[in-house]
């Protein structure tokens, strides 16, 4: 059975990951919409936890493709795509984001072939920060 989540271990360092990602996004020709700092808000809260950020990035053509049909907009809930960067204890990197093609098999159409194509795209950004 297929895996919902993958995690990766980073090649870098975790800023260092998240700015290479960032570029290799923008390079790729997605837009980076926001990068949540969760460690910043669990601080806020009084929490302390490890480094850990969450990349927001979007394909304005992928979306178009769900936003511009009324019967595909049931499927904004799963935009924008994320990819999650964070420390462990044992001080390394880690990627982690959700399985979309295989979420996606369970819709089908066009919903099935953009959330593939945009898994594809991140899988490739992430490959490159990847150790395995």
């Amino acid at each position: 059975m297929e895996q919902m989540f993958y995690e990766n271990s980073s090649k870098y360092g975790f800023d260092e990951t998240v700015s290479k990602l960032s570029e290799l996004i923008a390079e790729g020709g997605w837009r980076v919409i926001q990068i949540l700092d969760l460690q910043e808000i669990m601080k806020k809260n009084g929490k302390d936890v490890l480094p850990v950020k969450v990349i927001e990035l979007c394909n304005p053509g992928y979306a178009y493709r769900l936003l511009s049909d009324n019967s595909l907009r049931l499927y904004s809930s799963m935009l924008p795509c994320r990819i999650s960067v964070y420390e462990k204890a044992d001080g390394s990197t880690y990627v982690s984001r959700m399985n979309a093609e295989m979420l996606s098999s369970q819709i089908g159409g066009v919903a099935q072939k953009v959330m593939t194509d945009a898994f594809k795209d991140a899988e490739s950004f992430i490959k490159k920060v990847s150790v395995n």
